[in-house]
């Protein structure tokens, strides 16, 4: 018995024991309480490679110099905390936002808005969505600390705004179900461990249990969202496929709930994609350049190689409405069938698909549906007539949105073409639509087929549509025929037009058309230090053109007393090498002849520039040059060189003004401090693609 009863002490014993044991762990494990960093007023976007993550703005953002692009959508290099005061999600006393990470868009409308006016974009690789859903704190988020915040560096990005709450509103509250994509906890991230198996390795967080939390659920699912998010993650960094991913999200509404934030369970892709955001020293700002996603379509039955000579990405609308009537409807089909054969359909030629268009536009087969002309013709035949109104506004706000997508056949190197055929006149407005798919590189045909009689011209919603449409209005981008029973005179002379990518002049755009020289002064007076700072600024506006020899191209000058061609314009053809090129530019020092230098880069690197490429200057310099620069600047202007001036520090005013191009106050610069060159990245970059796209379209 005694025996007995020392046995049941001792297991009483070790039974309090690790009751209490328990108890401490359970206290050392307790969930920390979440830190919410704050950013200043002057933070975008675009310097935080994090595809979410919540931040606190303080009170005062309201003010013209932090920038904002757009409205509802804006472009990454926006300042996040005045674009939240812009859309409503907080006010001037600050507050804490939530950012989500999207895809660029083909346009952004400025307006005013809770105190803020917003700026105008015609096109930005990369943007941000704004929506006033109130969500709880429980989401998978990698919250930065202040520390890194600091760090200086321009990413591309976009994002959405929400306001974070305690609470979930009461029509999204769901019962929580933790499932591997969804269940994270949001405290600072801790090391991962590893577990091997056999055939795979999965990284596991390790985590601390959290309490339940409500979680908002959408009341409808926005895929395009996700893909963007998808995007995010693989890194894509092309403009076509930038623009294509946000054409599919752009019909989301601003008080639509979003469901981006939910992963399906049995997903391994996010549920890495989770697990490799909470990886500890994950760097929050993107400096580097990601590689162009690949597209894998479902293989060709029959594929030809195609006409070479013609390498474009042609979308038809196809006019489906009820007054074309059921015979010339066949000669459409006929005509559209006869281009087909023409043109020369193949995977390294031209590819075709067609949109029909009514009431409604629906697409009949997309780029990579056939890969040869007969295969094309066949399909073409089979088309039935959808009937309905001639809704063109509507048919091109659909394909600017859905066609050119890389999931349908879009190879982003091919000029994008759009022929609309027109029965008549419109029944809607083309030119708001038209705009839009123009700024998104998308070159519009217009074939009009018994245009309206004079008699007939009040019933014409938008007279002159075609020239409010069109590329250009020199009459190339337009053909108007008299009779659908004479469509058929008019194949040649279509396809020769579509196909001279030389003079699709909607594929050009402010970001690749350009030559771009940097003439960088090198004086004494610069220094080590801030010549790199210097260089450093060359890079970041650098990368946000599209550099290759046949779109933007890049090259270089430094100057003292003297002057050194760093690299011209045929030097590099990738923006990897071109950013290289720039980071081994060795600091010269010496003294300031900037006029010498403005007559040297006109002479050796803008006398190489090419024809159809605008020649833009942009001239950094921190302080009056020994020599007159008024002379070679104006001799610059009058060879068409677009001339930007930077100065820093002790740069001359009337210097900066006498070398910039008019109007000088939208062409010149000047900061106090080389270190805040960065702040003028983004308006310069503005600047150019505004000028850009107020050239007359004729």
């Amino acid at each position: 018995f005694t025996f007995f009863l020392i046995l049941c002490l001792f297991v009483l014993g070790v039974f309090l024991t690790c009751t209490y044991s328990a108890k401490e762990a359970t206290k050392k494990t307790k969930k920390a309480k979440l830190y919410v960093p704050q950013i200043d007023c002057d933070v975008k976007a675009g310097k935080i490679i994090n595809p979410e993550f919540i931040a606190k703005c303080p009170p005062g953002c309201q003010d013209v110099k932090h920038r904002v692009y757009g409205t509802d959508i804006y472009a990454s290099f926006s300042s996040v905390c005045n674009a939240a005061i812009h859309s409503g999600i907080i006010d001037n006393t600050g507050g804490k936002v939530l950012v989500q990470k999207v895809a660029g868009h083909s346009g952004y409308r400025g307006s005013f808005s809770n105190g803020v006016r917003s700026l105008s974009l015609p096109r930005w690789r990369e943007s941000f969505l704004v929506s006033g859903t109130v969500l709880g704190w429980g989401i998978p988020l990698l919250l930065p600390t202040t520390e890194c915040w600091a760090a200086v560096g321009r990413g591309g990005g976009s994002l959405s705004f929400y306001t974070p709450g305690d609470t979930v509103h009461k029509e999204h509250q769901t019962t929580p179900v933790p499932t591997p994509g969804t269940e994270m906890a949001t405290t600072t991230p801790t090391p991962t461990t590893t577990t091997t198996q056999p055939s795979t390795t999965v990284p596991q967080p390790t985590t601390t249990p959290a309490a339940p939390r409500a979680t908002a659920a959408p009341a409808k699912a926005r895929p395009g969202l996700h893909r963007s998010r998808d995007m995010a993650f693989r890194g894509t960094s092309t403009s076509a496929s930038n623009r294509n991913i946000l054409r599919h999200t752009t019909g989301a509404q601003h008080q639509e709930p979003v469901a981006t934030f939910q992963r399906a369970a049995s997903s391994p892709v996010h549920l890495a994609m989770e697990i490799d955001s909470w990886k500890p020293g994950l760097s929050l700002f993107d400096t580097g350049f990601s590689s162009k996603e690949e597209l894998n379509p479902k293989p060709l039955e029959s594929i030809s190689q195609g006409n070479q000579n013609c390498k474009v990405d042609l979308s038809f609308l196809m006019d489906g409405s009820w007054s074309i009537g059921k015979r010339r409807f066949q000669l459409q089909k006929r005509f559209l069938g006869n281009v087909a054969q023409a043109l020369g359909i193949g995977s390294a030629g031209p590819l075709m698909g067609i949109v029909q268009y009514g009431d409604d536009p629906s697409t009949e087969f997309n780029l990579k549906t056939y890969a040869n002309s007969k295969d094309l013709r066949n399909a073409i035949d089979k088309i039935q007539q959808k009937g309905g109104l001639s809704n063109v506004g509507k048919a091109l706000s659909f394909v600017n949105k859905n066609f050119f997508l890389d999931a349908n056949g879009n190879r982003g190197g091919a000029p994008n073409v759009v022929v609309v055929m027109v029965d008549g006149w419109p029944t809607d407005r083309v030119e708001e639509a038209s705009r839009l798919a123009r700024e998104s590189g998308i070159n519009i045909f217009f074939v009009t087929v018994e245009a309206a009689a004079q008699s007939e011209k009040q019933n014409v919603v938008e007279p002159n549509f075609v020239d409010k449409a069109v590329c250009r209005t020199s009459g190339f981008y337009s053909i108007n025929v008299p009779s659908w029973f004479s469509l058929h005179k008019v194949v040649q002379p279509l396809v020769k037009r579509v196909c001279d990518t030389e003079r699709l002049a909607c594929s050009k755009t402010c970001l690749n058309a350009a030559d771009i020289g940097f003439v960088i002064d090198g004086s004494s007076s610069v220094g080590t230090g801030n010549f790199r700072t210097v260089l450093q600024f060359v890079a970041n506006i650098s990368k946000e053109f599209e550099i290759s020899d046949t779109d933007t191209r890049i090259g270089a000058v430094q100057y003292t007393y003297e002057q050194r061609l760093e690299f011209s314009f045929d030097k590099y053809s990738t923006k990897q090498d071109v950013l290289n090129a720039i980071k081994r530019i060795s600091y010269w020092s010496g003294g300031t002849s900037t006029g010498a230098a403005i007559s040297y880069a006109s002479e050796q690197l803008f006398s190489q520039s090419k024809p159809n490429k605008r020649k833009i200057m942009i001239l950094i310099t921190d302080g009056r040059s020994y020599d007159d620069v008024s002379v070679p600047a104006m001799a610059a202007h009058q060879n068409g060189v677009i001339a930007y001036s930077v100065g820093v520090a002790w740069a001359a005013p009337d210097e900066l003004e006498a070398i910039a191009s008019d109007p000088a106050k939208e062409h010149s610069f000047f900061v106090d401090d080389f270190d805040n060159l960065y702040r003028y990245v983004n308006q310069l970059i503005q600047n150019i693609c505004t000028e850009f796209n107020s050239q007359p379209r004729n």
